[in-house]
């Protein structure tokens, strides 16, 4: 049986690292993908998956990236995971650069690295694309604008691909995770203060956790390839929505 290889993005660390982390306990080779390298050679020297360092928000890092790729032979998948959010003003109030620089990673990163790998995805006859977005992507709450706007496009880059893509032998699955704590993307979002960060989450006992969203992205690679999941949408039972959240209720 043939063995499986998948590129990670953004996978030095929470559901990056996760999601290599379990693929590689599935017996995948996995490419992860990201810029902090002393991060990267931890997760490699653990799992044993390579890696590459690269700004995805950087067109010739991306080439150079999916050159290196392609390099190491046929790859089967792409996980889309790049992203981040900066800060939680109103509208009124938004930073343009915190906007830009959403969407350059969030957007762009994820438009760079599909186009960039998109051609051996199709030649491997049994292609995956995974995109990151976030039940943010599918609906609005307020202090999040920018984070919402930057979403809503990776849900569009999906969507869209997903019907370009009819025909040929490519999966384009969105996993849309709802109140996930990892270890770095709320504390940057509010500019690392921890009393902000741990605000999100107060109340909450148990919030998704990166592992969880790697469970499901695994999941979704896994099924008989005619199988695809166009979207899955987890949240933690605490959750009902984007805006609707029960605290302090023991779940």
């Amino acid at each position: 049986m043939e063995t499986l290889r998948a590129v990670v993005t953004g996978a030095s660390s929470g559901i990056g690292a996760a999601t290599v982390r379990q693929l590689r306990e599935q017996g995948w080779d996995v490419v992860a993908v990201a810029r902090r390298e002393d991060k990267l050679k931890a997760l490699a020297e653990e799992t044993g998956a390579d890696y590459i360092v690269a700004d995805l928000t950087d067109d010739a890092a991306v080439a150079s990236m999916a050159e290196q790729v392609l390099a190491g032979g046929v790859v089967h998948s792409l996980v889309a995971n790049a992203g981040a959010a900066f800060g939680t003003d109103t509208v009124a109030e938004a930073s343009i650069d915190g906007w830009r620089d959403m969407f350059d990673i969030n957007v762009l990163g994820v438009l760079r690295v599909v186009k960039a790998l998109l051609p051996a995805l199709i030649d491997s006859g049994r292609g995956d694309i995974v995109v990151m977005s976030s039940t943010a992507g599918h609906q609005a709450y307020e202090g999040g604008g920018g984070y919402v706007a930057a979403k809503h496009g990776s849900h569009s880059i999906a969507a869209t691909l997903r019907l370009e893509l009819a025909g040929e032998p490519v999966r384009v699955i969105e996993i849309a995770p709802g109140m996930v704590a990892t270890d770095e993307f709320t504390y940057k979002r509010v500019g690392g203060d921890e009393t902000k960060a741990a605000k999100v989450y107060e109340g909450v006992e148990n919030p998704l956790t990166a592992d969880d969203v790697a469970d499901a992205v695994v999941y979704t690679l896994t099924r008989p390839h005619h199988f695809n999941v166009d979207l899955m949408v987890i949240r933690p039972i605490a959750q009902a929505a984007q805006h609707k959240v029960a605290r302090n209720r023991g779940l």
